[in-house]
């Protein structure tokens, strides 16, 4: 599952994570990257939405697993100011096998990074790569560049998955990342009202790991963007 929670706010709406973390929970996704975690305020009311999210969401991603195990998270911190963080994380029901951040940010605009993260689940080593691309054409294209070259051929098995905020059709990013991953999802989350843009998607290796994908139209409640979910077939990998 991918989503940017715009901080948690509807169109015009205000903040509330607690309609993000039920959505998510609705879904009781294995993995789920947000984009958007903010919890810039008044230092007074200042608390770390990350934490929030992971904590909220720990025992849901957990289920199944033993009790108290909970969820394993991490976080891409691009903004940290005296008010809060800014940023987007990763969070599975599977532990990591090893996770680093990897900065690809272009001098001069916004800072953006991606989470490179290989994940332990019962059908064996899945690589994730989480990310938020910038609204720049040269960036998008950079940062396509750049994440898929941390794709890794020795995985049998790969998902990048986040907001990448290209809306054309046949932009650089799309060709740059079916090379290294032909499987795509193809679902408009963008605006949530009204979704008319494929802002948000899941690339995927090899052919026939997305067996399934869609959105869900509740998530207008809490964000901008919609959440978009999709099923893997990691015996597939093995078939392949």
């Amino acid at each position: 599952m991918t989503w940017n929670i715009h901080g948690g706010a509807p169109w015009g709406g205000r903040r509330n994570l607690e309609r993000v973390k039920e959505i998510v929970a609705a879904h009781d996704p294995d993995i789920v990257a947000l984009q958007e975690v903010d919890s810039r305020r008044s230092a007074a009311e200042a608390i770390s939405a990350f934490d929030d999210l992971a904590a909220g969401l720990s025992d849901g991603l957990g289920a199944g697993l033993g009790k108290g195990l909970g969820a394993h998270a991490t976080h891409a911190k691009t903004i940290i100011a005296p008010d809060g963080e800014f940023g987007h994380m990763l969070i599975s029901r599977f532990p990591f096998a090893g996770t680093h951040t990897h900065d690809i940010s272009i001098k001069g605009r916004e800072r953006r990074a991606v989470i490179d993260a290989l994940v332990d689940t019962p059908g064996g080593k899945l690589h994730v790569v989480a990310a938020h691309f910038g609204l720049g054409f040269a960036e998008r294209r950079h940062q396509a560049r750049f994440a898929a070259e941390l794709t890794r051929p020795d995985a049998a098995a790969a998902i990048m998955l986040g907001d990448f905020n290209e809306w054309q059709w046949r932009g650089a990013v799309r060709q740059v990342l079916l090379q290294a991953l032909p499987e795509r999802t193809p679902e408009r989350t963008f605006p949530a009202h009204l979704p008319l843009l494929s802002l948000d998607r899941i690339y995927g290796r090899p052919a026939g790991l997305i067996v399934k994908s869609f959105i869900d139209p509740a998530g207008r409640r809490a964000s901008d963007h919609l959440p978009l979910i999709a099923d893997l077939d990691l015996a597939a990998a093995a078939r392949a």
